[in-house]
Parts: structure tokens; C-alpha cells; sequence
């Protein structure tokens, strides 16, 4: 074959040189590294795989990995890329897989792919022992236990829920005991130490007081004379009640008169009372509407009983009164 043949098979061969140089070239600037933590797992666990890529990486570039890389050796998570900056153009780019196996074997991996500007770089294939896990091989088979009957305490026989809140139950009876108690013990009988006795009010300024507070109400001005009247009455009958002991609360008009004829203390002062309940019941009973003057004469005959029939001054107190004169 003469030169000039030869020609054309020599510029195709040069050609293809170059690419395949090229190509190396390009693949030369990015080198890509994988490790285990371990090369020996259980089956069932999980272990590291570690990508290195080191080398003329930008935006573009990123390892490529199939999500089950066999059916034996799974990928179970694959964690973000960490890249770092080393200089001169040159980065690290770091980044982590999970891997999981269910079935044991030895298994070379295959090679983890970083593509970068079409450009395609392997790592190389380390190799994973899967471990097979020890399972009972049931050689040796045991029959049923026999029915057991173990003691049995009190606390067996109980419900549930007495046996789970027992100690709130025993603590709630305490006190609601201890509040029974007391109330029994010392409030009913008024004799509670930390609760000092509230003095009672003499009757007859129990008395002046109640008819001072029906005074200030006006009730006649607005038109209820007949509340008014049965207030002013049941003070009365109260007074006498807490004074003289005569229950008027449960008397008519007539009895409540007529005790205090037969009474030496108010057989004076009973004409007050009897003007104040006769109006009283001409109002209640007969509906009556009695005049201004008639309410404010009710009002002062009531205060005038109540004053005739104030009790005396004991010695002592006559002693206390002429001291402080």
C-alpha cells in the first residue's frame, strides 16, 4: 500500500486518539473513591457507604446510584452532598449512603457514577459480607407448662379501678371523716377553737337597727304599703320573740295582743303595738291604702314599743356609765 493510500486510515486513527485522549483528559480531572465502615454486617442492619469525589467539580456535577443497587443490597437512604472548596479550582465533594441487606452473601458493589458535563466517572467496588443471623432451629421442642395456681392476696378479689385508685379512696374517706368530725364535734356545737363565736346582737338593737334600715327604704313612697307593713310587723314579732320569749312569728293579731296583756313588761307598751298591727292588717287583709300620716304614726308607735319596752341598765353597766361621766 503506497503513502497516499494510507492517507485516510492514518488520519482516522489520529482522530480517535485524540478523542479517546480527550476523553481521558476530562475524566482525569475528577477522581471518585467509595468506603464501608464495615465490609461484615448482619442482615437486617445498615452501614455507611462514603463517596469521595475530589477533583474540577461545579453546579453540574453529581454522583448517580440506582435506588436498589441488588436485590440483596438495598439502598436505604442517601444523605446530602458537603462540598468543599480546596483550592486552585479543585473541590470535595462528600456525601453519604445508607445500605441494608436482607439476604447474606459476599456482594461486590458496583460503582458508584459521578456525571459531570455528559462526562461519566466510576469509583471503584468494594466488597460487603452479609452475615446471616442465628436462628433457633427449634431442635429441641418443649411441651406446654402445666396449669399453675398461685396465692392469691385480698387485694386479687378487689375491682380494678378500687385496687388502681386505693390510696385516693383511703385519702378522700380521711378527709371527708375528719370533715364530719369537726362539723359535728365543734362547729354544730359552736365550740370550733379557730372560729371565734360571732357575739349575738342585743334584741333591742337588733331591733332599732332593722327599723332604721325599713326607714331609709321608702317603700310606702313607691308604693309598696303593703311590704312595708309586713317587714315593720315581722320586726316586731321577732323583737318580741328574742326578748320576751313570746313566739308571735306563729301568733294572730288577737293572741300576739293579748300576750302582752298578761305580760307586766308590756302591758304598758301594748297600745303602740296593737295600733301598729291593726293598720297592719287593714292593709295586708283588706287592701287598704292608709295616708302618709297613717305610715309615719305606725312607724313611730313601733319605735316607741321598742323603746318602753328597752331592758334596764344593769349595776355593772350603771357603774360603767357613771365612771365615764
Amino acid at each position: 500500500m503506497n503513502l497516499s493510500a494510507r492517507q485516510p486510515l492514518i488520519l482516522l486513527t489520529a482522530i480517535l486518539l485524540a478523542a479517546i485522549g480527550a476523553g481521558g483528559a476530562a475524566t482525569a480531572q475528577v477522581k471518585v473513591r467509595v468506603a464501608l465502615d464495615s465490609a461484615y454486617i448482619e442482615m437486617g442492619r445498615t452501614t455507611p457507604l462514603h463517596v469521595e469525589v475530589t477533583g474540577k467539580i461545579d453546579e453540574t456535577g453529581g454522583i448517580m446510584l440506582p435506588d436498589t443497587l441488588w436485590r440483596e443490597v438495598e439502598v436505604a437512604k442517601v444523605g446530602e452532598p458537603l462540598v468543599t472548596d480546596l483550592g486552585n479550582g479543585n473541590k470535595e465533594l462528600r456525601q453519604e449512603v445508607i445500605l441494608q441487606a436482607f439476604d447474606s452473601g459476599l456482594y461486590t458493589l458496583p460503582p458508584v457514577l459521578f456525571v459531570q458535563d455528559g462526562q461519566v466517572t466510576e469509583s471503584n467496588r468494594p466488597a460487603l459480607k452479609v452475615m446471616p443471623v442465628a436462628i433457633d432451629s427449634l431442635s429441641t421442642i418443649h411441651d406446654y407448662y402445666d396449669a399453675q395456681n398461685p396465692p392469691r392476696h385480698f387485694f386479687d378479689f378487689l375491682p380494678d379501678w378500687m385496687t388502681d385508685y386505693g390510696l385516693w379512696i383511703l385519702l378522700a374517706l380521711l378527709v371527708i371523716g375528719a370533715a364530719l368530725y369537726i362539723y359535728f364535734k365543734w362547729i354544730k356545737q359552736g365550740r370550733l377553737p379557730l372560729v371565734p363565736a360571732k357575739k349575738p346582737v342585743p334584741p333591742y338593737e337588733l331591733a332599732m337597727q332593722r327599723l332604721e334600715t325599713l326607714r331609709t327604704e321608702n317603700l310606702c313612697d313607691k308604693g309598696q304599703e303593703k311590704e312595708y307593713y309586713t317587714r315593720l310587723t315581722d320586726i316586731l314579732r321577732s323583737y318580741l320573740d328574742t326578748r320576751f320569749g313570746i313566739n308571735a312569728m306563729e301568733m294572730t293579731s288577737s293572741q300576739i295582743v293579748k300576750s302582752l296583756r298578761n305580760n307586766e313588761e308590756t302591758r304598758m307598751p301594748e297600745k303602740y303595738m296593737s295600733r301598729v298591727l291593726e293598720i297592719a292588717d287593714f292593709v295586708k287583709f283588706a287592701k287598704a291604702r292608709p295616708l302618709p300620716e297613717d305610715n309615719a304614726a305606725s312607724f313611730r308607735s313601733a319605735l316607741q314599743f321598742v323603746e318602753d319596752t328597752k331592758p334596764l341598765p344593769t349595776d355593772t353597766e350603771k357603774d360603767t356609765a357613771e365612771n365615764i361621766k
